[in-house]
């Protein structure tokens, strides 16, 4: 084998060659126009949170103890970071290129940006109005001085710093915070099908003067500037607050956090930055400091208007699963056989339909559920609270530490508690990833168990461009211990014997490593064998090395792996036997599921849980068996679909990620899908 430096990708690396393939996609002459400045603002947002989470962590080790602990490659966490920060800014620049030649194309469309220098005398009085009206009342306007703290602020942080000149040579800065509130496009009346876009920062540009007028400045100039800050919550040992007390403090106290990736316009004033890194507390030796162009809070792109639909993707209706209707008495359904949804190409509101069903039937009796993410106007959460409010027992375990929803669900608590929800929060060292919920209902004086077990978070908002398998089942074996995961959720230093399940902390890596160790043996005995994975990432070193065992055992190892894989394909007498693709396209892939060949008895299961350290040792997750013989076949289907992309895929090998030889027949997974799903709703 090789040496062990040369058999694990790092993952952070890995994760910039994730951002770099959703960047391709802005760069794909396929994918609709407006979508494409879209996909911009999806890889400026992952950048975004990857300086506050993972550079973070690194940033972390580096100011430590541990500084010179060599991490990847004989690099120390110095050299990492710096390895990092040249990678961030080569994509930075590549993403520049691709923006100006978007804006090329938009103007093709009759779709035109303008700026504080290109604005029309006729546009003038619309920009004032809209100026007065929404933004200026919104806006904060600090004054700086060398003697102040640079002022604290509860999300990360962009802003226009202000330089401004005055009559006796002093200088002034000052600083014009953006809300997130306001939209960072404003649409401008059209002119003969003309279409004309003003981003806000340009607006406010037009009205310096008019927000600085005490002043009677000069010269007055505005550049904008990001920060990132470390996004990891640090909790007190304060005995008397409860947990929800402590993410909420931490929460409002990520503020105060370190920076660890300052972003600035190259065209700012030398004493400017100067001064601005000083009150800051910049530190160019550990933190990322990027000169960038005029507009790089580029997220925001995300939200781009839908000024013409010819510029988008198509739209689509989900499809309904067959013989599994809103109408029908699903408790009566679910009896007899288990279905199975993968939104966004089936309906997610089967979900939904479940849970207000039972939130007014006589029957149920109890709603067990896990909470991650929700969406900002919860359907789940209104059906919760009617179920405890017609005198169900609803037991909902929300997960405060979900990164940067914390403030979301710590609203989302508070409501559901005052309407007579009982809320389970966990342990601050284990975060509850799972996504399960069990309904008890009273059938002929006995408790009978319906549920759903899902990869994906129960939030409607992203079913829509999530995909994610949900299972929906009455099988007593599995319900029975999912009731066992809430209990150790509860109380997890109990012990619980979970023999049909997979649940972290407990035994998901080991069952793992088993299945494929069943493979090997196969394998050697020259019976049939072969693993096909699809989850989103791939780091824990353990499991790779189990994988480099089976594939120098001869078992052919198939794996989509949408984001970070520190697994090295390819390489002979190592990983020969394994091939990896990862899938970036319209729908974010977050489907989890594994398939093991089992000597052509397959063993399919379906995951809440990456192959990560963390989603084995400090979260709960759970991974459930598909039993049902049709429903194995579907997921088998689905793997086919996706292994047989050309269009979007990517091969990740030992050298560099290489895009898949597109054939004679083009074939791009998303769209084959849908049309598997619509066929199957003809058929039937």
């Amino acid at each position: 084998m090789k040496s062990q430096k040369n058999i694990f990708i790092n993952r952070e690396l890995s994760w910039l060659e994730f951002n770099e393939r959703v960047l391709s996609e802005a760069n794909d002459s396929t994918v609709p126009l407006i979508e494409r400045i879209r996909f911009l603002g999806i890889f400026s947002n992952n950048l975004d949170e990857f300086f506050r989470v993972r550079y973070a962590t690194v940033k972390r080790i580096a100011v430590s103890y541990n500084s010179d602990k060599k991490l990847y490659k004989d690099k120390t966490a110095k050299e990492l970071l710096n390895e990092i920060t040249l990678k961030s800014r080569s994509l930075q620049e590549k993403s520049f290129k691709i923006l100006d030649s978007i804006i090329k194309l938009l103007e093709k469309e009759n779709i035109f940006f303008v700026d504080e220098n290109s604005v029309e005398s006729i546009q003038k009085n619309f920009i004032s109005n809209y100026f007065f009206e929404y933004i200026s009342p919104s806006i904060d306007v600090i004054i700086l001085n060398s003697n102040k703290k640079f002022p604290k602020f509860k999300d990360d942080l962009s802003f226009l710093i202000i330089r401004m000149e005055l009559v006796n040579n002093e200088i002034q800065h000052a600083i014009i915070r953006i809300p997130k509130t306001l939209n960072r496009f404003v649409q401008l009346p059209s002119k003969k099908s003309l279409n004309y876009i003003i981003i806000i920062d340009d607006i406010i540009r037009l009205h310096l003067k008019d927000i600085f007028k005490i002043f009677n400045p000069t010269k007055i100039e505005a550049n904008m500037v990001k920060t990132s800050r470390d996004a990891e919550l640090d909790f007190d040992d304060d005995i008397s607050k409860s947990f929800l007390e402590k993410i909420a403090k931490s929460v409002k106290e990520r503020s105060n956090a370190d920076p660890v990736r300052f972003v600035y316009d190259r065209n700012i004033n030398e004493d400017t930055l100067i001064f601005l890194t000083k009150i800051m507390g910049i530190d160019k030796e550990i933190d990322s400091v990027v000169a960038s162009g005029k507009y790089h809070n580029r997220r925001d792109y995300m939200a781009f208007p839908d000024i013409n639909s010819k510029l988008l993707y198509k739209s689509f209706r989900p499809v309904s699963i067959p013989n599994f209707s809103h109408g029908d008495n699903t408790f009566e359904k679910l009896k007899n056989r288990d279905y199975l949804i993968h939104t966004p190409y089936n309906k997610f509101s089967y979900i939904i339909s479940l849970l207000m069903k039972s939130s007014i039937d006589p029957k149920v009796k109890k709603i067990s559920i896990t909470i991650y993410r929700l969406s900002k106007f919860s359907k789940i959460a209104s059906a919760l609270i009617n179920a405890a409010r017609n005198g169900k027992k609803v037991r909902v375990q929300i997960e405060l530490q979900a990164r940067f929803d914390e403030t979301a669900n710590i609203k989302y608590a508070k409501e559901m508690q005052s309407n007579g929800v009982k809320l389970i929060y966990g342990h601050p060292n284990l975060k509850v990833h799972c996504k399960i919920c069990l309904i008890e209902r009273l059938e002929d004086g006995i408790i009978k168990k319906y549920g759903f077990i899902s990869t994906g978070n129960f939030n409607e908002s992203t079913a829509k461009i999530y995909t994610d398998l949900t299972l929906f089942t009455s099988n007593d074996k599995i319900l029975s211990e999912v009731s066992n995961v809430f209990r150790f959720c509860t109380a997890n230093y109990k012990k619980y014997n979970f023999k049909n399940l997979f649940v972290s902390p407990i035994n998901t890596e080991s069952r793992i490593k088993k299945l494929i160790q069943n493979e090997i043996s196969n394998a050697k005995k020259g019976k049939s064998s072969w693993i096909k994975i699809k989850i989103n990432n791939l780091t824990s070193q353990s499991i790779i090395k189990s994988l480099y065992n089976a594939s120098r055992n001869g078992v052919k190892i198939q794996m989509i792996i949408r984001g970070i894989c520190c697994l090295v394909p390819g390489v002979k007498n190592m990983s020969d036997n394994i091939q990896v693709i990862s899938i970036i396209d319209r729908f974010l892939e977050h489907t989890r599921f594994m398939i093991f060949n089992n000597n052509n008895n397959n063993k399919v299961f379906i995951s809440s849980a990456d192959w990560m350290t963390r989603n084995f040792d400090d979260r709960v997750e759970v991974t459930c068996p598909i039993l049902q013989d049709d429903l194995k076949k579907e997921i088998n289907q689905i793997f086919d679909i996706y292994w047989k992309d050309n269009r979007k895929s990517t091969f990740l090998n030992s050298n560099r990620p290489t895009k898949k030889t597109i054939s004679k027949i083009d074939f791009r997974s998303q769209e084959m899908m849908y049309n598997y799903y619509l066929n199957k709703l003809e058929i039937n």
